[in-house]
């Protein structure tokens, strides 16, 4: 797992925010939603919030200009580092860290009130084993009442259709115009697939393309859940993009 994917993002962490048509107003609305869930959730402060696949810091930098006590780590150093950038340009204050998910345990210190991990992040734990330490050493970080929340895509709607590309997206932009699309590669046993995303950006009046590649595992809801109740956590809740105005599915669990 960790070869790959750490590529994937070291590779992506500098033209990230192409992906959004306004990175930084994503950033405000995301943190604004996940607020409001915590909220929902009876999530008392101080909140203390472990942002474990924090990426550039999409989801952290949005808690963290909220009030929340923030601790983004990542896998990648280059997305970690560019998170700490973002964040002295937008004049938020939080902690950064280069972690393993699978080693929190050891890798992090301290307790939190939530631990997150967002984007997808979780499917790129291909082997049930790395997905059972995942949870396990999530688990490990939370106080006793601290809430789990991690998003996914919605991979059930993904069994029925097995998509080879997603349809381009054209953003005008004042530095240039950009067209996004993606080409997923399904393994033989349909329970991978790998996403080529495509980032065709225009400057001057040239275009420059790039290509990051990552694979994922179909991970399925139930498979999920499993992981985070055989960890220890209980009460595994799903919303839906339509309840939270977030982009992807999100599940919640509590440490008893």
């Amino acid at each position: 797992m960790s070869d790959s994917v750490l590529d994937f993002y070291e590779g992506l962490a500098e033209e990230y925010h192409l992906l959004f048509a306004d990175w930084e107003q994503s950033v405000e609305r995301q943190g604004a939603v996940l607020d409001a869930l915590l909220r929902r959730s009876d999530m008392p402060p101080p909140r203390r919030v472990l942002d474990c696949a924090c990426g550039i810091g999409t989801q952290a930098l949005g808690l963290a200009a909220r009030g929340y006590a923030v601790h983004a780590t990542d896998l990648s150093p280059s997305a970690v580092a560019r998170a700490e950038r973002e964040a002295r340009a937008m004049h938020v204050t939080l902690t950064t860290g280069v972690a393993d998910m699978r080693m929190l345990d050891w890798q992090v210190p301290g307790a939190f009130h939530v631990v997150m991990s967002c984007d997808n992040a979780l499917a790129h734990l291909l082997e049930d084993s790395d997905l059972h330490d995942a949870a396990n050493a999530m688990a490990s970080r939370l106080v006793p009442g601290g809430l789990l929340v991690a998003s996914l895509r919605d991979h059930e709607a993904l069994v029925e259709k097995r998509p080879r590309f997603t349809a381009e997206r054209v953003l005008d932009t004042p530095l240039g115009r950009r067209v996004l699309f993606q080409v997923w590669d399904w393994a033989v046993d349909e329970r991978q697939y790998t996403v080529r995303q495509f980032i065709l950006r225009q400057e001057s009046g040239v275009w420059h393309t790039t290509e990051h590649t990552g694979v994922y595992r179909l991970l399925e809801r139930l498979e999920l859940e499993r992981a985070l109740t055989q960890a220890g956590l209980v009460d595994p809740r799903w919303y839906s993009p339509e309840e939270t105005g977030f982009y992807q599915p999100l599940i919640t669990a509590r440490k008893p």
